[in-house]
């Protein structure tokens, strides 16, 4: 099986990896898939460089998906911001992101916490040639059935809701670890 998502580097799965905050001497290994993006919860330490790494790596014909990016309200040391301003902050490196998968037809893998409705919204305002993927999906039969009738895919890790898994329908199914190191 196809890991869709992990940390860890290995064969067989995508490598999730965030510019941010890293040594950036790092080099895409021969014979390894990538997914590269910014985190929302690494929104406020992103540089300048950061950005322009993102868009070199996302170039690189061993990234198949732009992404872990997305929306969370939750991020460390912002409890000054409403969640609006958290919100709308994110969308606006979201849209970033969404162009780059736009632009290199790339899927789009999606970090996705109490933000259903605006990322629905998102969608339906841009309308996207490209997947987007729901990363690491938890929620309810309801909300899959609702995020499935708006054209995402979703991607199950090691915890899930069985009901959600199994009305997925195959083509829009994915698995993953997110296994760290």
């Amino acid at each position: 099986m196809f890991d869709s998502h992990t940390h860890c580097l290995r064969r067989n799965a995508i490598v999730d990896i965030d510019p941010v905050g890293k040594d950036w001497k790092l080099r895409l290994h021969k014979g390894y898939f990538y997914s590269v993006g910014i985190h929302p919860w690494n929104l406020f330490k992103a540089t300048p460089a950061d950005i322009l790494m993102l868009q070199a790596l996302a170039a690189e014909p061993q990234v198949l998906a732009i992404g872990e990016c997305g929306l969370d309200p939750k991020i460390e040391g912002s409890e000054s911001l409403s969640r609006n301003e958290i919100i709308e902050a994110q969308t606006t490196l979201l849209t970033f992101h969404i162009s780059i998968s736009e632009r290199l037809s790339k899927p789009l893998i999606l970090h996705i916490v109490k933000a259903y409705p605006e990322i629905i919204a998102l969608r339906k305002s841009l309308r996207p040639a490209q997947p987007w993927i729901i990363h690491g999906f938890r929620g309810k039969p309801q909300l899959a059935r609702e995020l499935l009738a708006h054209g995402f895919h979703l991607s199950f890790g090691t915890k899930y809701n069985p009901a959600s898994l199994a009305l997925t329908p195959p083509s829009r199914l994915l698995r993953e670890t997110d296994e760290m190191p």
